[in-house]
């Protein structure tokens, strides 16, 4: 049974379907997931009731196919982050940078907050790229190993926890960045609403910045919800001693 005490970061963590509900309701789950249910929906002038019936539906009903990150390896948790979400993401940028330019070109002068947007979404992009190969060429490896010693009860280097918490605690404040880049550009896009004399491209444009949003919501909260505090717990673990 969920209740409104339970934080939004611990039922996103243990109910996966309940990503999509969140996400119908504007309910922030990952970076800022750590206020209660009742608080969060109390934020957005939304019924708890209401919002905790939709999530029992969706715990009852959700997606077979759905996968519960908590209970498999961190090996292959990362390697659908790598494979999904980061590709995902060196995909996407290029396109809404694109995107941008155009629209910025043929409708900056009667909608000059695009011109702040295309900004906002370059340092998107500047964060992200080396965010991304932070996390795959250092990060994500000393993971790795961290788990494959768990696995055969190697006793670890006694740095691991020290350099484990603090690659990650820089991971996180970067998320916190990305996800105040985000919120500013659906901000001045209106929930990324277009107006009315928006061309097909500039549709195009907000509907993928919607998209992009999503997608980073979802691997912000596989990072910042499961695959670090399962790297934390392993790293202070007994054997790391």
């Amino acid at each position: 049974m969920i209740a409104a005490t339970q934080t939004v970061r611990e039922i996103a963590q243990t109910k996966p379907s309940s990503i999509s509900v969140f996400e119908q309701f504007g309910i922030e789950y990952c970076c800022g997931g750590g206020k209660p249910l009742g608080e969060a929906c109390a934020a957005k002038e939304l019924d708890v009731e209401m919002v905790i019936a939709a999530l029992e539906v969706a715990s009852r009903h959700g997606d077979a196919h759905t996968e519960d990150w908590t209970k498999e390896s961190l090996a292959s948790l990362m390697q659908h982050i790598v494979r999904t979400h980061h590709a995902y993401c060196k995909e996407e940028l290029p396109l809404l940078s694109g995107l941008a330019a155009k629209v910025v070109n043929r409708h900056g002068g009667t909608h000059p907050e695009l011109v702040l947007i295309q900004s906002k979404l370059a340092q998107l992009a500047d964060e992200l790229t080396d965010h991304l190969v932070e996390e795959e060429v250092v990060v994500f490896p000393m993971i790795v190993t961290l788990e494959a010693e768990m696995a055969s009860e190697e006793v670890r280097n006694a740095e691991s926890p020290t350099a484990i918490g603090n690659s990650l605690e820089l991971l996180m404040a970067e998320h916190d960045t990305v996800g105040t880049l985000l919120a500013d550009v659906r901000g001045l896009s209106c929930n990324f609403v277009p107006p009315e004399d928006a061309c097909t491209t500039y549709q195009a444009f907000f509907d993928g910045l919607r998209e992009f949003e999503r997608d980073i919501h979802r691997h912000v909260h596989l990072e910042n919800n499961i695959l670090f505090p399962r790297a934390i717990e392993i790293a202070t673990s007994p054997l790391a001693a």
